[in-house]
């Protein structure tokens, strides 16, 4: 039996899996009119109609729904193929999105490392504020930092992120010095837009009232409020790992220890059931490596 052209095949799962015509264009980089072509010439060819056409959205008629599931496990097994036959060939590059923070301020102060123990790999970086859509992209693992609450991925805890104060020393005026907690109250506080509440609960675990402590600038990043320390503006709140360089050079200095355990922390990411390519499984031994000393350091 003459099997349906693959083309077909591709616009009808597409299809079926957005609901949409324009959407499942706008994935395989074609017009609309062509996948309601492709889409057509398929119906043409089983003998049946696969959809019904409804204003702004196509839905499956029944032996559409029949047809789909083994059409997608088809694609589904070919993707597989073609991933574990690349694996084999000991892919030697790799495609990292990492959060800009950690980027800056850890991996790329350890990379020449990596590159010391894999110089046959090829490693591609690239920051990345978001998730990433894998499916879409080329792009082989990730650095997500948050709660680890995430669909569709593989997810390897690297570390957590642990707040203590840190400030320029050409902040702190000889008149008001810096040696308990409450004194900060004197100095403005340098916030991250999307989490107001760390120094809310730093102040609260000190038993301080954070209504007398003064509100200062507000930025996007916690590599923002770094910076803006740096330059004494106002104390933030930081990861020691993170502003280590500025530690040891001293632009920066820890005003107290006690440290702020949130919920975030940075995980090594990548797409769920992704057969793991030489490259990949180099880059994750390595970086879990990494993370050790840090992790009996802060314990």
């Amino acid at each position: 039996m003459r099997l349906p052209p693959l083309n077909t095949l591709r616009c009808f799962e597409a299809a079926a899996r957005h609901g949409s015509f324009n959407r499942a264009a706008q994935e395989l980089h074609v017009t609309p009119s062509a996948v309601s072509h492709q889409i057509k010439a398929l119906e043409e060819h089983l003998g049946v109609e696969l959809f019904r056409r409804a204003k702004r959205k196509v839905v499956l008629t029944p032996a559409g729904e029949s047809y789909v599931v083994p059409v997608q496990d088809a694609f589904a097994l070919l993707e597989r193929a073609t991933t574990d036959i690349q694996a084999s060939q000991q892919i030697s590059t790799l495609k990292l999105a990492v959060a800009p923070a950690f980027l800056t301020r850890w991996l790329m102060p350890r990379m020449e490392s990596f590159q010391q123990q894999y110089p046959d790999i090829e490693i591609e970086i690239a920051s990345a504020t978001g998730m990433i859509d894998f499916a879409a992209s080329d792009i082989d693992m990730a650095v997500y930092y948050g709660t680890g609450q995430w669909q569709g991925v593989e997810k390897h805890f690297l570390r957590p992120i642990r707040l203590a104060p840190v400030c320029s020393p050409k902040l702190i005026r000889r008149d008001v010095p810096i040696e308990k907690p409450e004194d900060m109250r004197f100095y403005p506080l340098l916030h991250v837009s999307k989490r107001r509440d760390e120094w809310h609960d730093w102040l609260a675990q000190n038993d301080l009232d954070p209504t007398v402590f003064r509100r200062g600038l507000m930025f996007s990043s916690g590599s923002l409020t770094a910076g803006a320390a740096v330059q004494g503006l106002g104390i933030a709140l930081a990861d020691a790992e993170l502003v280590q360089a500025e530690l040891e050079a001293g632009s920066l200095i820890k005003l107290f220890d006690t440290q702020l355990a949130t919920n975030r922390s940075f995980y090594l990411v990548y797409e769920k059931r992704r057969p793991v390519t030489a490259a990949m499984a180099a880059f994750r031994e390595w970086i879990m490596a990494q993370m050790q000393p840090d992790e009996s350091a802060a314990s």
